[in-house]
């Protein structure tokens, strides 16, 4: 069972900046993407910014455009999330996702969560 360890959340102040750290507990070995999901109380979980294993394609929320920076190492199996310019509205716990195939079917795992609140 592939394990994602994220870390790097926190309480930071608007204009403030945070990164943080997603590494899979092992090779994972046939990954699509991997990404940063969040979920504020009270919404449903929305997608930050996921990065494509292969060719390093990325993909931002229009929320965050500009602002967030998803970046990989594929030799620690890592995803990285640096995020400058937080807003309040970015208070969320924020979720490391990776994307694996399994055979032929696309599998999901997920981290435990990191809390960032941004206080105005």
């Amino acid at each position: 069972q592939v394990q994602l360890v994220e870390s790097g959340g926190g309480l930071v102040q608007a204009g403030g900046s945070l990164t943080l750290s997603c590494t899979a507990s092992e090779n994972i070995f046939r990954t699509i993407v991997m990404g940063w999901y969040r979920q504020a109380p009270g919404k449903e979980r929305e997608l930050v910014a996921h990065i494509f294993w292969n060719g390093g394609g990325t993909d931002y929320a229009n929320s965050v455009k500009g602002r967030f920076t998803i970046s990989k190492d594929n030799v620690d199996n890592a995803v990285y999330l640096r995020m400058n310019s937080l807003k309040p509205e970015d208070t969320a716990v924020y979720y490391c996702n990776a994307r694996v195939y399994s055979g032929s079917v696309p599998v999901d795992y997920w981290g435990q969560g990191t809390q960032v609140t941004v206080s105005s």
